[in-house]
């Protein structure tokens, strides 16, 4: 009988201290672990990389020597000399306008002229003999050099008529066609002088300082994507841009295959001065605030109670440098060897506990390019 009253006892007072102690202890746990559950991030540990100062900017392509040749007389036109995207030479004759009455008009006013010189030479013979008076001879000169000159007047109008390549470069599509009637002014083909060409860009006027006559450049255009073009600095703008406080700046590149076209669109990369190591991260590592960046940090507390490492976010503020591609240098907040969250962070404040996993990791390309068929 006794110890059947001691075991009940036992009994009660294993229950007893169970609903007292253990467990409103492992409720309290329970409820703990629901309230704050481990976040899932991705990583990086912080490194040093070499970074080369660079200045960019962005501008346009235009030729050495460029023009949209026009007639500046009116006619129809009467021969074209020339095929679309032909290359030509120096004075190469491209059209012709209708000049059959200007040609007329000009043999007529030759003959005018020549009557004019004989009778000025025959009546000098004359003034020279007594014969005539001097007014005679003057009025004679004056009516020869009247004369020559509307031949030269006229002979420019015919000129006119004879289009002419002004320099030697690549020839565009024609825009007229036999026969048409083309009023002046009309563009009738464009010349390019296409070798060498230039890139006209802007910059910053704190960056004068950096930039000098025969300095190198890299000119990249979207249509050779990961190409490099070498040009050298050929001309900087006498003036800086009151409105915008930037200056122009002209490069030169070379280009034999004329691969290069006036018009297109490029960015620029001036090199300057001597390389630098700089912490990177990717840019997703760093949130942007009006009260400062910030990056998370992982702090391994050791091991846990199921012998795991207990790994914890700590916020730090940061000083951000200049960014390059995917990358951001941080100057100021954070040591080689640290880890840093990546991705998932928007959901983690001080103390959060964190579960990492590395499968997918942002972009950290200091130079990336766009990827054919993404997004599609």
């Amino acid at each position: 009988m006794i110890i059947m009253l001691a075991a009940v006892g036992l009994v009660l007072g294993t229950i007893f201290v169970f609903e007292l102690v253990v467990a409103p202890y492992f409720k309290k746990q329970f409820i703990a672990t629901l309230a704050n559950p481990p976040q899932t991030v991705s990583t990086t540990v912080a490194a040093k990389q070499s970074w080369q100062p660079q200045l960019k900017a962005i501008g346009s392509l235009r030729a050495m020597r460029g023009a949209d040749l026009s007639s500046q007389v009116g006619g129809i036109v009467s021969a074209i000399h020339f095929e679309s995207g032909a290359e030509v030479a120096q004075g190469t004759l491209l059209i012709e306008l209708s000049s059959a009455d200007d040609v007329a008009k000009l043999e007529s006013l030759k003959a005018t002229a020549a009557l004019a010189r004989l009778t000025y030479d025959r009546d000098k013979r004359q003034f020279d003999a007594h014969a005539v008076s001097q007014q005679v001879v003057d009025n004679d000169a004056q009516n020869a050099k009247s004369a020559e000159a509307q031949v030269a007047q006229q002979q420019a109008t015919v000129d006119y008529k004879m289009i002419r390549a002004p320099f030697a470069g690549k020839l565009g599509i024609r825009q007229v066609d036999l026969g048409q009637y083309v009023s002046p002014g009309t563009a009738l083909v464009t010349l390019q002088s296409l070798d060498p060409i230039f890139v006209d860009f802007t910059l910053p006027q704190q960056a004068l300082s950096q930039i000098g006559m025969g300095q190198k450049v890299k000119v990249e255009v979207d249509t050779y994507p990961g190409e490099d073009f070498a040009g050298t600095i050929a001309a900087v703008n006498s003036k800086v841009d009151t409105t915008t406080r930037n200056v122009q700046v002209r490069a030169e590149i070379a280009n034999p295959q004329h691969r290069l076209l006036p018009g297109m669109f490029a960015t620029i990369d001036i090199d300057t001065g001597a390389p630098q190591d700089y912490i990177t991260l990717p840019q997703t590592a760093v949130a942007y605030n009006p009260f400062g960046s910030t990056v998370f940090v992982v702090d391994d507390k050791g091991k846990g109670a199921n012998g795991q490492d207990q790994l914890v976010a700590r916020q730090v503020f940061v000083t951000t440098g200049d960014a390059r591609g995917d990358q951001v240098a941080i100057v100021k907040g954070i040591d080689v060897g640290d880890t840093v969250v990546t991705a998932g962070q928007i959901k983690l404040r001080n103390g959060s506990p964190l579960k990492v996993d590395n499968t997918v990791q942002p972009s950290d390309d200091p130079n990336p390019h766009p990827v054919e068929g993404v997004g599609k």
